[in-house]
């Protein structure tokens, strides 16, 4: 049902050469336009497309290295299932016929008790919308199963941003060049941005000032003009005391304010409570980097200068994080930034894409159903496998299938995660390219093929390109599409719905509502030759106003946030784990930490690959040398990061690049790389942010110590 015919854009003078346009489909904001260059069937090199606006012909080091991921030696081939103890990762192979029987049986004896007790697990491990979000969805609605909130990435700061500016639209990338000021906020995007940094390096070749927000001094902020090291969580803080600068000091475009926000009397009062001396004993920094951060930001906008906000998922991995991303969004209405091209906040371009979900997930399948499905939260996972049956929560989670994820290794409360997974009575299938983390738990283990050998559509969230991904190669071994994968499954249950029956050409060329302005000319027949297609979107989304909130204006004053229980104005919440918010339990752990993405992986992508882990070397911890001299630690030693939920360990790097009362350990490793068979998530908590039910991965209190001493 899927195609797998090569696209070729440069045929070579050898018959057997062909060039064929994919695209990047990792969890990245870039979406990369990939040029696959394939010899006799087999692919030897991956470039970006020089002729796509934002790839620009430079691709990333793990992408460039793809052909080293498909070939790898370590690739699932063949369907297994498991003949050890869970969590052993010991397995044989066995056919496609006893995989599917086996996961049909099970599925279906489930599903006769209660079809609740059945719960997909998937995310970003591809980002296309055939592969994560058509079949798959149209087979565990068709059957009833417990819904997923995919909530482990980003949900909190959208659900900040949306109620504010109405839908995840943004600043134009192509256009960040022009900008005379930017400010990078919970951002690396040297680590994971990229082709937004080669535009950051530009503005600033052409005389753009570049301010980094951040815990940690990144390599990006290494690279800045100033760094404003935060305390974690407290960015809404530094936010509201921008605001009372640029309001106090008249710092403001009073036409763009008067035309098109809501609330600006309201919020004027508001932040009245956030004077910069308050601000500034918050967020661990000086009164005066508070007042010229607001200064350099209203004074660029008041010169008729491009000034951008590129805000990232640092600042909302927090108790707080939604209001963080709230009140980041408010600061461009305030001072007009909206108007220039380039200019305003990119947090995300999701919702530029008009997607269609009706089509791809079929979620009219629920309402064949006696009742509505229940949702479990992908970020609790490890709570929500643990819990017994009850009137509250359900019937017991029997049966996980997990694709596009490695939840062992990626979700919070990591014990808790692999503990449940361990359960011998849950039946645990995982489709996949690799034996993570997560596979090693599995009772069926199910070959994945990998972006070169199948089709996909992606939208993107770093620019707004619709783009193709053509079958590069034949699939290797015996891996399937996630399509083919869940089509099987459907057969074999008794799924006859035509649905099913889709091709995956079928099902991309519908991916988008073609109703709506802004795909009006998708043509997937033509989008697999071109490759990628700008959407119909002005390069200033919000100059003339037009913002999605009910009252089409930007909302400093929110009625939906104060019909769902929420402060309807911008505020502060501090983190559940602080030395300020939480003096008992900073007592016993007092160092924060924060986990961010180490550079050479890509969530827990690419940690196999043999040439990137080389390059990252081993899981080690950033400590500042008081910190470190205060614990008798030494650079290079072994240390332990502890708190109630767990330990790990890891090789210390004394460095001030890590401020005072902050550990950083850069991730995600696989647990099985590790000396201690640990990673960064030991020490996580499940719990959700203010808004968006979103995991606060940044919300940490721990203690180190050099191994061999004691608690």
């Amino acid at each position: 049902m899927t195609s797998q015919s090569p696209v070729p854009v440069v045929p070579s003078s050898a018959a057997t050469t062909v060039i064929v346009r994919a695209a990047c489909p990792h969890d990245c904001p870039d979406t990369c336009a990939l040029l696959v260059t394939v010899k006799g069937g087999i692919a030897t090199e991956v470039r970006g497309d020089p002729a796509h606006p934002t790839t620009a012909g430079v691709l990333c080091t793990k992408v460039s290295r793809y052909p080293e991921r498909t070939y790898h030696k370590d690739r699932l081939l063949y369907p297994m299932k498991r003949v050890g103890a869970k969590g052993e990762g010991k397995f044989v192979r066995i056919s496609w016929d006893e995989a599917i029987d086996t996961i049909a049986e099970r599925l279906t004896q489930i599903a006769a008790r209660d079809p609740h007790a059945i719960l997909p697990y998937s995310y970003a491990g591809t980002m296309g919308l055939v592969q994560s979000e058509s079949m798959s969805m149209r087979f565990f609605n068709r059957l009833g199963a417990s819904q997923l909130d995919r909530t482990i990435c980003s949900s909190a700061g959208s659900a900040g941003y949306r109620y504010t500016v109405g839908e995840r639209v943004g600043a134009d990338t192509e256009h960040v060049q022009h900008a005379k000021l930017i400010i990078l906020w919970g951002g690396n995007p040297i680590a994971s941005n990229l082709h937004f940094w080669m535009r950051v390096q530009e503005a600033k070749r052409n005389g753009a000032k570049i301010i980094a927000i951040d815990p940690y001094r990144s390599l990006s902020a290494e690279k800045c003009h100033q760094h404003i090291a935060v305390l974690p969580g407290t960015d809404a803080a530094l936010a509201l005391g921008m605001m009372h600068v640029l309001i106090n000091e008249n710092l403001l475009d009073t036409d763009y304010i008067a035309r098109h926000t809501l609330g600006f009397e309201q919020l004027q009062q508001r932040v009245q409570q956030w004077p910069p001396q308050r601000v500034a004993e918050v967020c661990g920094i000086s009164v005066a980097e508070v007042e010229q951060l607001a200064r350099d930001y209203g004074h660029a906008a008041q010169r008729g200068e491009t000034t951008l906000i590129r805000a990232n998922y640092g600042l909302q991995r927090v108790r707080g994080g939604g209001m963080a991303a709230r009140n980041v969004a408010c600061l461009p209405a305030l001072v007009g930034a909206w108007r220039h091209a380039g200019g305003g906040v990119q947090m995300s371009t999701s919702d530029s894409f008009p997607k269609n979900g009706a089509f791809l997930q079929r979620p009219d399948f629920l309402q064949a159903h006696d009742r509505a499905p229940r949702t479990i939260n992908m970020s609790t996972i490890g709570d929500d496998l643990l819990r017994p049956s009850s009137p509250e929560f359900g019937p017991a989670v029997e049966a996980v299938l997990v694709y596009n994820a490695n939840p062992v290794a990626v979700a919070p409360e990591s014990g808790k995660v692999a503990q449940g997974f361990a359960r011998e009575d849950l039946f645990t299938v995982v489709l996949e390219h690799f034996q993570t983390d997560t596979a090693d738990y599995a009772d069926i283990l199910l070959p994945a093929t990998t972006q070169l050998e199948h089709v996909d559509v992606h939208a993107t969230y770093g620019h707004i390109y619709m783009m193709a991904n053509n079958a590069a190669i034949a699939p290797l071994g015996e891996a399937k599409p996630n399509t083919e994968i869940f089509r099987l499954l459907a057969a074999r249950m008794g799924f006859d719905d035509p649905c099913f029956q889709d091709s995956d050409d079928a099902i991309a060329a519908q991916a988008f509502d073609r109703s709506h302005a802004r795909a009006a000319d998708y043509d997937w027949s033509r989008l697999k030759e071109t490759g990628w297609q700008r959407l119909n979107l002005p390069a200033a989304p919000f100059a003339d106003g037009g913002f999605a909130t009910p009252s089409g204006k930007c909302e400093f004053y929110s009625e939906r946030m104060l019909a769902d229980g929420l402060d309807p104005l911008p505020g502060y919440t501090p983190p559940y784990e602080s030395v300020s918010s939480n003096a008992v339990l900073a007592a016993k752990y007092p160092l924060a930490m924060i986990s961010p993405p180490a550079r050479n992986f890509l969530n827990s992508s690419f940690v196999n690959v043999q040439s990137l882990r080389d390059t990252e070397g081993e899981p080690h911890l950033d400590i500042h040398p008081d910190d470190a001299t205060a614990r008798g630690i030494v650079n290079d030693a072994e240390v332990r990061i502890f708190n109630d939920r767990g330990s790990m360990l890891a090789k210390a790097r004394v460095t001030p690049r890590a401020r005072v009362g902050l550990v950083v350990g850069l991730s995600i490793w696989w647990k099985k790389f590790s000396a201690d068979g640990k990673n960064a998530n030991e020490v996580t908590s499940q719990r959700l942010t203010d808004m968006g039910r979103a995991p606060t991965f940044y919300d940490v209190l721990v203690q180190v110590e050099a191994c061999g001493a004691k608690d």
